[in-house]
């Protein structure tokens, strides 16, 4: 049988699914899990937003639409993103996705190849890394660090710009850290930007997720507009991971080569599922505004009960929905043997720090988008197990 494409090896995978496969094998055989693996709000859409998407469907809103979205969802996203973020894309130059994936997919796959080089946050989403190597072009990874309240270092950012790097990624709020780009970052990133003749993705999924400070997108800055793509969705803010819808916001250029990558892989998005999108994102629910409140009292929960077993200290995330606790005075193995060890031994799922990265060394990430109770008792397990593991002498393990 004749091999498979060679690209398919370049790859990568989210872990998150891998642990939570490994999750659900223990819970098969009896096992109780905590899990915190997963980033998926434990909220049910709100009410409105699926009376929306029940009502298309029996209306017989179950056809093909245009392969870059109905024009009132990518009226109510332009409108949307000028409203809250002050940015004005038209709504021509939105592209609307099953979900905010194929976004990274697109804009990848439309500006990089073998040759070109993009820079992007690590730790962080495994996916980024893996797109840019699938289509050919060299990941040039950004550390971000404890020590800088994993903030980037903007001076190794300019050392780490060639005359091959095409792309910048940024994710603020940062999926697994927490941390949010300050103003002054933002301005000095763009300035990198536009020096070098750089693309930018922002990937600005928790946008609406904030606890401290606020969100300024890079496609304020001057002269960056016409070089950002952003990519949102509405899976995190409107807890509506299974509806699968996404969309990017794209400079002109771009539009058309998107949308012929998207009528070339998904046809488009379902019909229903924007209706609903449009009571989303026009309409904001008050449920939205709970489930930030509920997300607050967890992470300072989660933080309070980490910090109080001994060998983890944790940091106060800013934003998102996770926590980032550094694990290696536990001296317990490296990062992935610390996530191995809590879900066999404590029956917490978590995920190692380097499953965003070689810098997520020494880190777990926790999702704090589960109850009090659970969060409790995650902490409650994950302690008594630090406690055993260090009494548990190394050549024993």
């Amino acid at each position: 049988m004749r091999p498979l494409a060679k690209r398919i090896g370049r790859l990568g995978t989210e872990t998150a699914f891998e642990v939570l496969a490994r999750a659900r094998a223990l819970e098969a055989k009896g096992r109780h899990i905590v899990h915190l693996e997963i980033g998926e709000p434990d909220f049910d859409t709100p009410r409105a937003v699926s009376a929306a998407g029940i009502a298309a469907i029996e209306r017989g809103e179950t056809h093909y639409t245009p392969s870059a979205g109905i024009p009132e969802l990518r009226e109510a996203i332009s409108a949307y993103l000028e409203r809250a973020r002050g940015v004005r894309y038209e709504p021509g130059q939105v592209v609307v996705t099953p979900g905010a994936k194929p976004i990274m997919f697109y804009a990848i796959l439309a500006l990089l190849e073998s040759g070109d080089e993009a820079i992007y946050p690590d730790p962080g989403f495994p996916i980024y890394a893996s797109m840019i190597s699938f289509a050919g072009a060299r990941g040039v990874p950004l550390a971000l660090r404890e020590e800088r309240d994993f903030v980037p270092d903007l001076d190794e950012l300019r050392r780490l710009v060639t005359p091959r790097t095409k792309l910048i990624i940024l994710n603020s709020p940062h999926n697994p850290t927490g941390g949010i780009l300050s103003a002054e970052a933002v301005r000095e990133i763009a300035r990198i930007a536009r020096e070098h003749d750089l693309w930018v993705l922002s990937d600005e999924i928790y946008a609406e997720l904030i606890y401290e400070g606020e969100h300024r997108s890079i496609a304020l800055e001057e002269g960056l507009l016409e070089r950002t793509i952003i990519l949102d969705g509405f899976s995190k803010t409107f807890a509506m991971t299974g509806w699968r819808l996404g969309y990017g916001a794209f400079p002109k250029p771009l539009v058309e080569a998107v949308t012929k990558l998207a009528t070339n892989s998904v046809s488009c998005t379902a019909t229903f599922t924007q209706r609903a999108g449009v009571v989303a994102i026009s309409q904001r629910p008050p449920e939205v505004d709970r489930m930030l409140a509920a997300f607050r009292e967890r992470r300072d929960a989660l933080v309070r009960g980490l910090n109080a077993i001994e060998g983890i200290t944790c940091r106060t995330p800013h934003g998102a929905f996770y926590v980032f606790p550094n694990v290696a005075g536990l001296r317990a193995g490296d990062a992935a043997q610390v996530a191995s060890r809590i879900l066999t031994e404590a029956g917490v799922a978590v995920l190692a720090g380097t499953a965003f990265g070689a810098a997520g060394e020494g880190h777990l990430r926790l999702s704090y988008a589960n109850s009090l109770e659970n969060l409790s008792l995650a902490v409650e397990r994950i302690g008594d197990w630090a406690r055993s593991a260090r009494s548990t002498p190394a050549a024993a393990r």
